[in-house]
């Protein structure tokens, strides 16, 4: 029931919204791969994965000091994608981008708990793979000289935020087993 689903949640989780936990200084590996690709292969593995989520039970997966759904992980791709399409018009653009404050990989909404159907995968296969094609035609425009030029106010190149973007793959790790 929603009550015990909520009691349990309440009683699993830890709360840490504080932007000290994670790392955003150090810039992401990056390796030689082509760039216009990498997120494709990343929505690719994650809607593979999503496949076995039909059937969800409907219990959460603790890890990170957070609860896990399909619908969350779903979610957090579709924001993560999204956010760092705008950063990189933004920079190509030549204008300043807009800090992500929303964080939401901390939060697990009522939402989130929702059945998980072939609807819903049908929903995330449209968004997702809309996301990714705009990756990868941008991408593909985009020389080498500016993938590896380094921000003038400091921060990752866009080669090492494409990879980043393409780690997207961990949030669906979440919900491969507790941990």
């Amino acid at each position: 029931s929603c009550a015990e689903t909520s009691y349990v949640y309440r009683r699993h989780m830890v709360r840490r919204h504080t932007l000290d936990r994670y790392d955003y200084d150090t810039p992401p590996e990056t390796d030689g791969r082509e760039p216009a690709t990498l997120v494709e292969q990343a929505v690719t593995d994650i809607l593979a994965r999503a496949e076995h989520w039909l059937g969800w039970d409907g219990r959460p997966v603790f890890k990170a000091g957070n609860a896990w759904t399909p619908h969350k992980v779903l979610r957090r791709v579709a924001d993560h994608l999204l956010d760092h399409l705008a950063e990189l018009e933004c920079r190509l653009a030549g204008q300043p981008t807009i800090p992500d404050r929303w964080h939401g990989r901390m939060a697990t909404t009522d939402a989130d708990f929702a059945r998980f159907t072939e609807i819903d995968l049908d929903e995330a296969t449209s968004r997702l793979t809309r996301l990714a094609a705009c990756y990868r035609s941008r991408l593909s425009t985009v020389d080498t000289t500016l993938l590896d030029a380094a921000p003038d106010n400091g921060g990752w190149t866009l080669r090492q935020m494409v990879h980043h973007v393409s780690r997207v793959t961990g949030y669906a790790d979440m919900l491969d087993a507790p941990g």
